[in-house]
This record gives C-alpha cells, sequence and structure tokens, in this order.
C-alpha cells in the first residue's frame, strides 16, 4: 500500500479523532438520563414537575456536567445534623433588625419572641440582592407587630456569605466567575458583550435545575434555623435552599423584568415587579399558584418620602439650582470606561455650575482610582466621603444647603456603606444615572446608561414606560444631551409627576407587600 501523503494522514487523523469524539458523545448521551436521575434522585423537590417535564439526553448531561463543574464530588448534606450553628445580634446599620452569623462555640441561636422571626435570606454577590434584601427588611421591622410582646416578631438578616464555610466559599467561587464576565464584557466590548449578553438572558429550564441543584448544597448554611420562620428570599439559591431544607412559607422576591427560569423557584411562591414579567412567566409555564405580582422592591424611607422628595426635586429645578446626579458603581465593579467617559463629558457642565455629581464608587478601589483620574485629568474639583456618618451627614446638609464643591466622591472599604449610599442619597438628588439593574425600579428620575448583561434592557423598558426613567442610554453624547434636556426642558417635572401618580397606585410597594404576604401565610 502506497504511503499516505502527509495531509491526508492529517486528515485521516483529524478525522478518527472527531468520529472517536462523536461515538463518546453518543454514548454519553445513552447514559444521560440514568446519570442525572442518580443526581436528583434525594432532591427534596421536583423541578421536572415544576418546568413541566424531564429534560431531554443531551440537557440531562448538560445539567450533570455542570452541576460536577460545580460541586465536584461532594455530596449534599441535608441531615438534621449537617447544619452549622448559628447566633444572632444586633444590627449597626438598620436599629430593630438582628444579624445572623456562625457560631463557633455552638450555643445554638433562639428569638427572643415567642413567635419564629422573619428572616430575610439572601447572598452578597454584587449590591442587587444586598440591596433588595435591606428594602425587604426596612418594611419587615415592626411590620404585624402590635403591643403585645408575645407576639411580636423579629427580622433577621440571614446572608449565606456571612456564615463562615465550605459552602459559602463555593459561592465566592462561582461569583468571582460572574464578576470577572461582567467587568471583561463592559470593557472589551463588541463581540464579547455580545456573547455576555447573551448569556445572561438565556436562562432556560436547565439553568433553573442547575441552579436547585447547587442549592441543594447549600441546605447546612440554612439548615439550623426555625423551619416555622417565613423566609423572604433576594437570591433564588437561597429561596431554593430553604424549599430544600423543609421551610414551607417561603417567598422569592424575583429580579430584574426579564422572565428566565432559573429566578423562579418551585416550593417558593415567587413575587414579580411587573405585569410583564408576570405574565411572561405564566406563558413561560410557571404555575400560577407559585405566581403573584407585588410591586418594585423599594426601601421604605423612600417610598414613604415620595410625595415631599419629588416636590423638593421639582421646586429645584423652578429655582434654577443644579442639577445634582447620582453616578454609583454596582457590585461586580463593571462599566468604569463608559462611567468614566461620561464623568468627563459633564466636566463642561460641572465647571459651569449647572451640574452636580456625586460619585460612589462603593468598595472598588480601582473605580476610585478610575474616579480620581477622571476628576484630575479634566480640572474638577472634588470632596471626599469615606465613612458613613460622613455621607449621613452630608445628606442631612444637602436638604437645604450645596455642596462645597460641584463634585463630591464617595469611597469605602466596607461593603455597606458601599452599598447604602446610593439609597440615603436618592432623596437629595435629581437624577440617578445607573446601568438598568435593580435600581431601574427605584423611585427617582434615571438616566438609564449602558447595561451588563442583556437582561438588564428589559428594566429600562419597564422605567421608561412608567415614567420615571429614560430609555437605555449605550452612548455618552446621548447621556450629556438628557443632561441637557433635564435643566432646560420640564422632563423632570413630568418624571417626578410619574412617580408621585405610580405611588398612588401602590407601583413601588413590593416590599411591603412581600412582607404582608408572608405574615398573612404564617397565620395560617
Amino acid at each position: 500500500m502506497a504511503a499516505l501523503e502527509p495531509w491526508a494522514l492529517a486528515l485521516l487523523i483529524l478525522a478518527s479523532i472527531l468520529i472517536g469524539l462523536y461515538l463518546i458523545y453518543r454514548i454519553l448521551l445513552l447514559i444521560a438520563p440514568s446519570l442525572y436521575s442518580s443526581m436528583i434522585s434525594s432532591n427534596s423537590i421536583s423541578v421536572d414537575n415544576f418546568v413541566g417535564g424531564p429534560p431531554s439526553p443531551s440537557s440531562a448531561l448538560k445539567c450533570w456536567v455542570l452541576n460536577r463543574f460545580n460541586v465536584g464530588g461532594r455530596q449534599a448534606k441535608k441531615q438534621p445534623g449537617d447544619s452549622y450553628s448559628l447566633k444572632v445580634s444586633d444590627s449597626d446599620k438598620l436599629p430593630g433588625m438582628k444579624i445572623t452569623c456562625r457560631d463557633e462555640n455552638g450555643d445554638g441561636i433562639a428569638s427572643s419572641s415567642s413567635l419564629p422571626p422573619v428572616i430575610v435570606g439572601t447572598i452578597r454577590m454584587g449590591f442587587g440582592h444586598h440591596r433588595i434584601a435591606y428594602a425587604a427588611a426596612s418594611w419587615g421591622l415592626n411590620a404585624g407587630n402590635d403591643n403585645d410582646n408575645e407576639k411580636r416578631r423579629e427580622t433577621w438578616f440571614h446572608d449565606f456569605l456571612n456564615i463562615d464555610s465550605e459552602e459559602a466559599q463555593m459561592i465566592k467561587d462561582t461569583d468571582k466567575l460572574y464578576s470577572r464576565g461582567s467587568r471583561l464584557a463592559s470593557e472589551l466590548g463588541g463581540p464579547v458583550e455580545k456573547f455576555w449578553g447573551s448569556l445572561t438572558k438565556s436562562g432556560d429550564e436547565d439553568s433553573l435545575r442547575v441552579t436547585y441543584q447547587f442549592s441543594e448544597h447549600m441546605i447546612p448554611l440554612i439548615n439550623n434555623l426555625d423551619k416555622n420562620s417565613p423566609i423572604i428570599a433576594t437570591h433564588s439559591m437561597v429561596a431554593c435552599a430553604a424549599v430544600a431544607a423543609g421551610f414551607k412559607n417561603v417567598i422569592n422576591l424575583v429580579i430584574d423584568n426579564h422572565a428566565q427560569w432559573f429566578v423562579v423557584v418551585p416550593g417558593a411562591l415567587n413575587l414579580v415587579q411587573g405585569p410583564s414579567n408576570y405574565h411572561s412567566f405564566l406563558k413561560m409555564g410557571v404555575p400560577e399558584d407559585f405566581l403573584a405580582l407585588a410591586g418594585h422592591w423599594i426601601p421604605r424611607d423612600l417610598v414613604e418620602g415620595i410625595p415631599d422628595t419629588c416636590a423638593w426635586r421639582i421646586q429645584r429645578r423652578k429655582d434654577g439650582k443644579p442639577l445634582r446626579i447620582i453616578i454609583p458603581v454596582g457590585g461586580a465593579g463593571a462599566q468604569r470606561k463608559f462611567i468614566v467617559e461620561m464623568v468627563g463629558a459633564f466636566a463642561g457642565l460641572v465647571k459651569e455650575g449647572k451640574v452636580q455629581l456625586f460619585l460612589n464608587a462603593g468598595d472598588h478601589e480601582h473605580m476610585k482610582e478610575a474616579f480620581l483620574e477622571a476628576l484630575n485629568g479634566n480640572g474638577m474639583e472634588y470632596d471626599t466621603v469615606t465613612d458613613m456618618e460622613g455621607v449621613m451627614d452630608f445628606k442631612k446638609r444637602m436638604v437645604t444647603e450645596e455642596p462645597a464643591k460641584n463634585v463630591t466622591l464617595f469611597t469605602y472599604t466596607e461593603y455597606f456603606t458601599a452599598v447604602a449610599t446610593t439609597d440615603i442619597l436618592c432623596n437629595v438628588a435629581d437624577v440617578l444615572a445607573c446601568k438598568p439593574s435593580e435600581l431601574a425600579f427605584y423611585p427617582i428620575p434615571k438616566l438609564m446608561i449602558r447595561r451588563v448583561g442583556d437582561h438588564e434592557a428589559y428594566s429600562a423598558l419597564r422605567a421608561s414606560e412608567l415614567g420615571d426613567g429614560t430609555l437605555e442610554v449605550r452612548e455618552v453624547p446621548l447621556a450629556v444631551r438628557y443632561v441637557e434636556l433635564f435643566l432646560s426642558t420640564n422632563l423632570l417635572e413630568v418624571m417626578n409627576t410619574s412617580i408621585v401618580n405610580n405611588n398612588k397606585i401602590g407601583l413601588y410597594d413590593g416590599c411591603k407587600n412581600a412582607v404582608r404576604i408572608a405574615l398573612e401565610r404564617a397565620k395560617k
């Protein structure tokens, strides 16, 4: 037999490899259903029943592979003894609230009330889930309580990452990958941003299967709490873990305005912020009994301050006062390039005294440095606030005074203050310039800037249709144009009037309704 030409030999080898891989894939597809069945055999509830049926062989293989990637060969710890001893302490951030954490002494956990506490469960992944959790907790304090101390319920803030453990580290490792992807997509743009965007809006049934399977491993983080406690979860993984652990009164606050399977939870009541999301979930097949429309996830002080704050903003515009713009950075620290360019583009208006900037760099050192470079490079003078005492004092003064400098940079080393600053400043600012994240639902006129993930586009659309925000602004010159419109037209008055009218129909009462529903279910 004649020897093959090198190129022909290479093609033959490549073809053999491809055929071999295909045969391996076909064999894996044959055994995938059994691998999947073995993986879910000890699950507390059936995700397949919730989503309408079992997965196809290819989906079963995908779920099994992704679960192995997430948890390796670990077995979920689900026995009563598989839990961490917890303790509660008074919050120094929100008076009246209790914070849970791991108790190394193993003394156990107890409520000072005869009734199980209202638990607000979250995961400190980015700022959004934590922000919503504090909003829910603000309504939970004293909600449904009367003067009889025996009938009072405490509110406990339960953050999975506040429990030092193997499970918490697993979550942190997963979050690092997501944060890195968000930053790369934001910085690189183009095809990378497009690919990342498609990933963030492709949460099909398999994504819920994988999320729930991962959550089964999180049971030890919640297993030591009273199973009779109503739980309001601001992360679907917390709600999944609570359901898997045997809690019967689980409320899941659904994020964003784009319906995806992995943000809803079987066995929980899933509350959504808007009607389009509600009917989208119904169309997807989420059972009606597990779904309800609640309203936006907003802190109590912002909701109760709407009438006075909106009137104050309108009067500022009539008086020709400078336009105050809050520009926060998200928990993943993405958006650096866009925000820095935008700050630079506002320099002329800032120097003219027409615009004041409140820049919240959060606890991100790289954003602090980026803001400083933009400010110094454009010759903008600024003051700096670095702690909670400083931001509270700043807020108090801004009600009746103007800042000494037209730019104030807020930068911290402490996480809570980084998250809370934006909420604190909303009632003394005219505009919130933010990506269409959880802040897109806030009762303040919003300049919706470039998204991080395609799923966020629908939240900007929600704000625009409600009249309290713009459509997504993806280019800096358009952001400048909107600021000019805020300064020269009645657009801000129209937005504030929309907020007042929206508030009259309870549109911003989502967290208030979540607490009410949780307490009503607890009485049954």
